[in-house]
């Protein structure tokens, strides 16, 4: 299994970058998770959309779902249909607009098989439904928490991850409890707490820059890197 990092940043993204996008590949076969701004164009540069198995969508905040509108057009003209994960109780305008041929938008089940990979969810702590995605081949587990804050059960569904891409929206500083995302160092906690082999920093602010991250990450938990476009996690 590899995990292709196409886009990182939120809610906006960084100058000629892009949103929520990873491009998980496994047996010649591969999925996206997340399609948002900006996703599109660089997705184009590693795999046809049309040939993908299916899109997750954690949620459907423009940041993480938004390039799916343009995704349409292209999957109108080849003629194909890909189905489209969401939150089971989401009903917001966006999920209208994904009514086209060129979807097949479907609820999450508790559990799903794709390509060979076993994939649960996990509903967390975010102003709109959410779900965390785990997914594992039978001997490496990738575990992406999405949007949240600190969440209860999140570290028991994040257990012994090989990798664990973790949202670290906010400094210490910035952080309340009320805040729709975590901390770098709150996801730090959450890696120690789960006993993750590596953590990756994602949904990156474009104004702090990542090293800065890291550094409040790394007081906490040791192995941590902010994902950078392009960056491939193999597993």
């Amino acid at each position: 299994m590899k995990l292709h990092v196409i886009g990182c940043h939120g809610p906006y993204p960084v100058a000629g970058g892009c949103t929520s996008g990873y491009l998980v590949v496994h047996e010649g076969k591969a999925l996206l998770m997340d399609c948002g701004a900006g996703v599109m164009g660089r997705l184009m540069k590693l795999w046809d959309p049309s040939a993908l198995e299916a899109v997750l969508l954690s949620h459907l905040h423009f940041d993480h779902a938004s390039d799916l509108l343009v995704m349409r057009y292209y999957l109108e003209i080849a003629g194909k249909t890909l189905p489209v994960y969401v939150p089971p109780e989401d009903d917001s305008p966006f999920r209208a607009l994904l009514t086209a041929p060129a979807f097949d938008v479907r609820p999450y089940p508790a559990e799903l098989e794709i390509m060979g990979l076993n994939i649960t969810t996990l509903p967390v702590r975010h102003p709109v439904p959410c779900r965390a995605l785990r997914l594992t081949d039978g001997e490496k587990t990738l575990v992406f928490t999405e949007d949240t804050n600190d969440c209860p059960g999140l570290d028991a569904f994040a257990r012994n991850a090989d990798a664990l891409l973790a949202d670290a929206a906010f400094l210490i500083p910035e952080w309340t409890d009320q805040k729709p995302h975590m901390s770098a160092a709150g996801a730090a906690r959450l890696a120690l707490a789960a006993e993750a082999k590596e953590l990756y920093l994602t949904h990156l602010p474009v104004r702090h820059a990542p090293e800065t991250l890291v550094q409040e990450a790394k007081q906490v938990f040791p192995r941590v890197r902010a994902v950078t476009p392009g960056m491939v996690i193999a597993l």
